[in-house]
């Protein structure tokens, strides 16, 4: 199913069962945008991910920063975090989308991918640390990207594309039972800017 060139609906569910996906569009002007993209290269403590796979450990060349309310830690891919205090920009943000969502969040994982050749492959945010059934909310700077789900019994997938400056939300059930990713591709050689605001259970 492709949802490229739909009117954006914030209220419309862009899943067809088994969780919510709500793609708000736009919600940062171009100025704005363009604002939030530099400063967020140039502030956020960028490191390159980790992983621990067959007990080998693996960087990645995309870079995370993980920030909150609290020193919390947060655990994937066997490598454990520790978040820093917000920033001004971070925390304004954080504000924004709770205000545009109706939801309250008190962490934030960035990504930073540096053109289309760095991507993210299927996946569920189900860690133990996560708030179960809490929404993620994907705010989107820079280059734009296409985005995937695949429900995990039926293989149905659903796209969209994630535009400079745009909001996406998972709700409910979605974790559950969708995985989703983002593919590489060879046509985007700007970097892209990704923020994923969440509910760490303390």
């Amino acid at each position: 199913m492709e949802l490229f060139d739909r009117p954006v609906n914030k209220t419309s569910n862009l899943l067809p069962y088994e969780g919510i996906v709500n793609y708000y569009g736009k919600v940062f002007g171009s100025q704005a945008a363009d604002e939030y993209y530099e400063l967020l290269l140039d502030t956020v403590q960028w490191e390159r991910d980790v992983a621990i796979i067959f007990g080998k450990r693996i960087e990645t060349k995309r870079k995370v920063a993980w920030y909150g309310d609290k020193a919390f830690e947060y655990t994937y891919s066997n490598n454990t975090k520790t978040a820093l205090p917000w920033t001004q920009e971070l925390n304004n943000l954080k504000l924004k989308t709770e205000e545009l969502t109706g939801e309250s969040y008190n962490s934030c994982l960035l990504n930073l991918y540096h053109d289309g050749s760095e991507g993210m492959a299927w996946h569920r945010d189900e860690e133990e640390d996560l708030k179960k059934d809490g929404a993620i909310a994907s705010i989107s700077f820079g280059a734009e990207r296409k985005f995937a789900f695949k429900h995990r019994q039926t293989k149905e997938t659903v796209n969209v594309f994630l535009e400079h400056g745009s909001l996406l939300v998972m709700r409910g059930t979605t974790q559950t039972h969708w995985l989703h990713r983002l593919p590489p591709t060879k046509k985007v050689h700007s970097p892209r800017v990704n923020l994923t605001f969440r509910t760490i259970v303390e």
